[in-house]
């Protein structure tokens, strides 16, 4: 479990040394990478993303706002809502994020066989699963 930790902690530090070298954040990156996935998510939906609190992204947000690289717009349904989107600057960024996901993903299976990352991933997805599923209920008395 440890190793499966550390391995995560490199990962992330790589991608800060990569944002870092942008004048960004590793955060500042997941919300762009987000967006490009989701766009018109919420501030609300994007703090549950990233598992942090609504304002820490609004504090992100604000940044990549004044960077012009994402906008915000009112929900048409919902006036208390903001609505996150993308703007055509940001596209380099995603360019450089999508290089900076090869480069990585390269370095991370390198030396590791096909069939060992199928394994791998067939380990890992199943992990998942059994993480997000619904828990079993605990037996009262034992």
């Amino acid at each position: 479990m440890l190793l499966l930790h550390d391995v995560a902690r490199l990962l992330r530090t790589r991608f800060d040394q990569r944002a870092r070298a942008r004048g960004m954040t590793r955060a500042q990156w997941v919300i762009l990478a987000r967006l490009n996935a989701q766009p018109g998510l919420s501030q609300i939906e994007m703090a549950s993303l990233l598992e942090v609190e609504p304002i820490s992204v609004g504090r992100l947000i604000d940044r990549l706002e004044a960077r012009g690289l994402v906008e915000r717009r009112p929900d048409p349904a919902d006036r208390r809502v903001w609505r996150l989107h993308l703007l055509p600057s940001a596209q380099p960024i995603l360019d450089e994020i999508s290089k900076a996901r090869e480069v990585l993903g390269a370095e991370l299976f390198d030396g590791v066989d096909a069939p060992a990352r199928a394994t791998m991933i067939d380990a890992l997805l199943r992990m998942k699963s059994n993480l997000t599923a619904e828990p079993a209920p605990i037996a009262v008395g034992q």
